[in-house]
């Protein structure tokens, strides 16, 4: 029990349950994690443990009562600063909301205190959730728990390093072109990018737009499929919500089934350090039973349609801003420039490949490839400009392993594959047919369960 705070969300929810730990109890250890390490970390950017306590202890008299739990009961968890939370701070990672307080929560935070789930508080983002490595002018840059010296990724880098260090047990997270995924990899925990309207968000101003989407970050499998079992489902106020109840997939075999391999997504660059390790994934689902297929793709059309669908949703949500940061800057004049034939374009690339992959999902059952083309770099480089000797034309080039996936509105999955000679984690991407999210967790779970990379801890 001295390491409390490293137990799964599976394992804490059944001792609360069992009133082995009172909810009390398990919040007060992740506060002693947080208070420990975060410090070093720099992951929850706002603390809300007086309304942590006060929610702990009500949650520790319904259970005295007898009522109904939900289930996440007890469980501690942090909320990326984008979703807003009643009466915590939420400041989008920009210096425009520095001081920020939100009445309400978003869907997501509401869906996880209705589970049960005790929120502690706030995890870093970039501005706005503007690129793969978490840092902004409010609260500095997030560490990678691995390495001191490198990127926790992004844009959720803050819950993935919250996870990774023990902090929390779930974390919500949200992604556009790998914001769930990459930090994923960086961090050595998982993330899932769901299929677009398992997990709804409410929008204002862009109800129809299905590039960005919420969803669940943990440690293991089994407790993201937890999670997200609390947080998806139907919202008759998102257009594109799917009504299907989200159901995990009993069968827990993967053998038979066909996996797609593709190294390098069609010619992308990627760091041998992460070639290396990504490629040990085919041989481990060789040995689950699997039948594994090197495969040549072409998804180039998603890099023109992301960028141009990216650019358009920045200037719709941000362009009335002053003093926005270089990134959000950039992205909005970059909004600002597109045409009603660049639009045209965006939704003709999309709508083939989603054609194109719809035959090739008739073939596959899973597709896996690198998360990310390069391993955590040095905190202090913005991003990566340069991956195997090649220039890269902008701050977004270097995560197409993840965006170009984004397009495909499929569920994606990031899962631990292994670590570098220096000891920075890489995860592997497991990547499934629309509305194929539980397909995707059971590959996931089994991959997990086989090689057990995510049981390494960081030495904080």
């Amino acid at each position: 029990m001295s390491e409390l705070h490293y137990l799964t969300a599976t394992e804490m929810a059944r001792l609360v349950r069992a009133g082995q730990v009172s909810a009390v109890e398990l919040l007060q250890a992740h506060l002693d994690r947080i208070e420990q390490v975060n410090p070093q970390v720099n992951a929850v950017v706002t603390l809300a443990a007086e309304q942590a306590l006060d929610a702990a202890k009500a949650a520790d008299a319904r259970q005295a009562a007898g009522e109904p739990l939900g289930p996440l009961h007890g469980l501690p968890v942090a909320h990326k600063d984008l979703v807003d939370t009643a009466h915590i701070r939420t400041t989008y990672g920009s210096p425009l909301f520095a001081g920020n307080i939100p009445d309400q929560d978003d869907l997501i935070v509401e869906r996880l205190k209705r589970a049960g789930a005790i929120s502690v508080g706030k995890t870093n983002t970039p501005e706005f959730g503007t690129g793969s490595h978490t840092v902004n002018e409010v609260f500095g840059a997030t560490r990678n728990p691995y390495d001191l010296t490198r990127s926790a990724g992004g844009s959720s880098g803050g819950a993935a390093a919250a996870l990774a260090s023990g902090m929390v047990p779930l974390a919500d997270g949200s992604d556009m072109g790998g914001s769930l995924r990459n930090p994923a990899s960086f961090c050595n925990v998982v993330g899932l990018r769901p299929t677009p309207g398992r997990v709804p968000s409410l929008s204002e101003n862009a109800a129809w737009y299905t590039l960005a989407v919420p969803g669940p970050m943990a440690r293991t499998v089994d407790d993201l499929t937890l999670m997200l079992s609390a947080i998806a489902g139907f919202d008759p106020r998102v257009p594109y919500s799917i009504t299907e109840t989200f159901t995990p997939d009993p069968d827990r075999q993967v053998g038979g089934l066909r996996v797609a391999w593709s190294p390098d997504l069609g010619g992308l660059p990627v760091d041998p350090r992460t070639a290396a390790v990504t490629a040990t994934a085919p041989e481990v689902f060789e040995r689950l039973g699997a039948h594994v297929e090197q495969v040549e793709l072409d998804l180039s059309d998603a890099d023109d349609a992301f960028r141009i669908y990216r650019a358009w949703y920045y200037a719709l949500s941000f362009g009335d801003l002053e003093g926005l940061g270089p990134n959000t800057r950039w992205n909005v004049e970059q909004g600002r420039q597109v045409t009603g034939a660049d639009l045209a374009r965006a939704e003709r690339l999309r709508t083939g490949l989603y054609h194109r992959m719809a035959a090739f999902f008739d073939s596959y059952d899973v597709l896996i490839a690198p998360v990310s083309q390069v391993p955590p770099f040095p905190v202090e480089h913005p991003y990566v400009g340069e991956i195997n000797g090649e220039k890269l034309p902008d701050y977004l080039a270097w995560m197409r392993s993840a965006y170009w996936i984004s397009v495909l509105h499929a569920p994606a999955a990031s899962v631990p594959a292994g670590f570098t000679p220096e000891g920075l984690p890489v995860g592997v991407q497991i990547v499934g047919r629309p509305f194929a999210d539980a397909r995707v967790l059971r590959v996931a779970r089994a991959f997990e369960q086989v090689t057990g990379h995510g049981l390494r801890r960081p030495a904080l």
